[in-house]
């Protein structure tokens, strides 16, 4: 088959590999439609972050049963999504579902070979059944978005109340999408870049561009000097963490959903304010794929094309034979991009 593969750091080449074998039972081979560029993907790929060479990189991705064990829910022809992480299912928090906290698991794409090819093994429990009606482009979209679902979970989201999202690419916007369903009144959009700014604006959303003015003052400003109820940091930068948490209302929810990128570091003033304000500060990873009948991936796969909207999202479709060129436009930051799938 045809992969775009991961030679060594910040080199990537598209050139055939052996087709990969089934790891063992209960696995499903899947050939893919569509994959997905996740930020993980370039500090995996371009910043010293693989855990080894080659590597397919790809986690992100929807695709068709190819072949099926005996006994299978699946059989070939099946439009599906696959959960990338593979949890071991012996730890503690295996036992209670909780395997993004897996204390041994592997990952489709970072620590196994992943999408970025023709053909993927996965686990049959890790599988979903695209729903009819939801292309494979969109559900190409299934695991970002349950991603931005499982953080926004974690805000106790009232109606009427306000919310704040620092970044405004795919998963802060997605995340502002699931915080607007859940009944907040007004949420607002903070990025520095206008493209991004527009698509949260034609979703509903108060476009920020700090180039403007001061975010926190401006949504302090909005909403009668309170700040926003509910705060999504979704960046990853320092000082956006910072602000996420200045913007907040007392007796406000944040959640820091960015990877960090440098030092965080606060001073005595805003850390006193926190305590004063009594602000709650969550942590999120990954998102749930239980129980098995309504979990986040089956939320997100009913949502897609509905109340969710992940079209306007998708910047580029490029075949997968461009990856390394489409890659390194990405890294140069001279054009803009979104999110960007492959089709291989």
């Amino acid at each position: 088959m045809k992969a775009l593969v991961l030679e060594q750091d910040k080199l990537l080449s598209y050139r055939d590999v052996p087709d990969p074998q089934c790891p063992g039972s209960g696995w499903v081979l899947i050939e893919v439609a569509y994959a997905g560029i996740c930020n993980s993907d370039m500090y995996r790929g371009f910043g010293g972050g693989a855990y080894h060479y080659p590597l397919i990189m790809g986690h992100e991705f929807s695709g068709i049963v190819r072949e099926a064990f005996p006994g299978s829910h699946f059989v070939p022809g099946d439009e599906v999504v696959a959960f990338p992480l593979i949890p071991c299912r012996r730890c503690t928090p295996c036992q209670t579902g909780d395997f993004a906290q897996c204390l041994d698991y592997d990952y489709i794409g970072s620590r196994r070979d992943g999408a970025f090819a023709q053909l993927v093994w996965a686990p049959e429990a890790n599988i979903f059944r695209v729903p009819e009606g939801v292309g494979l482009k969109d559900a190409s979209m299934t695991e970002p978005c349950a991603v931005a679902l499982h953080g926004a979970g974690k805000l106790p989201i009232q109606p009427g109340q306000t919310a704040a999202v620092f970044g405004g690419g795919p998963i802060g916007n997605m995340a502002a999408q699931w915080i607007g369903i859940r009944g907040a009144h007004k949420v607002f959009v903070v990025d520095v870049d206008t493209q991004k700014l527009a698509i949260a604006a034609e979703l509903g959303f108060v476009p920020i561009d700090p180039a403007s003015g001061d975010p926190v003052e401006r949504i302090r400003a909005a909403t009668d000097g309170a700040g926003a109820d509910h705060v999504v940091e979704a960046v990853g930068l320092p000082g956006t963490f910072l602000q996420s948490v200045q913007a907040a209302a007392r007796s406000g929810h944040v959640v820091f959903m960015g990877n960090i990128r440098g030092e965080f570091v606060i001073g005595e003033k805003d850390f006193s304010s926190i305590l004063r304000r009594e602000i709650t500060i969550h942590g999120t990873w990954n998102s749930r794929i239980v129980p098995t009948e309504r979990n986040e991936w089956t939320v997100v796969l009913s949502a897609l094309g509905k109340d969710m909207r992940v079209a306007p999202l998708i910047s580029h479709v490029a075949d997968l034979a461009d990856g390394a060129a489409i890659f390194s436009r990405v890294l140069s930051r001279k054009e803009f991009f979104n999110k960007v799938i492959f089709k291989p």
